[in-house]
């Protein structure tokens, strides 16, 4: 069974950074994807980055320029470097994976938040 895990949250000052990571545990099978999404209070989930079909990669808007996704397929990790910080920027942020055999797995989410 497939498991994420993601580390790397907490508090920060505006205009600085964090670095988060999920690992995925066990044995994934076919073609996958791993992205990073994020969930404000009061407010819906939404996609933050991920890798498309084409090789490029998805950013929500807000973040581009600041946020750059990463991953390391030998050890099924993706990171989410995250640049410039904003109080904005404050959510829950969760690890998804996608793929020919996983409609969509989530981690347990880690807790950002931007504050002065």
């Amino acid at each position: 069974q497939v498991q994420l895990v993601e580390s790397g949250g907490g508090l920060v000052q505006p205009g600085g950074s964090l670095r988060l990571s999920c690992a995925a545990s066990g044995t994934i099978f076919g073609f996958y994807v791993m992205g990073w999404y994020r969930q404000a209070p009061g407010k819906q989930r939404e996609l933050v980055a991920e890798p498309s079909n084409g090789g490029s990669t998805n950013y929500a808007d807000s973040v581009k320029g600041r946020f750059t996704i990463s991953r390391d397929n030998a050890k099924n990790t993706v990171h989410l470097q995250m640049n410039n910080l904003k109080p904005e920027d404050t959510a829950v942020y969760y690890c998804h994976l996608r793929g020919t055999f996983y409609s969509g797995l989530w981690g347990q989410g880690t807790q950002v938040t931007v504050s002065s």
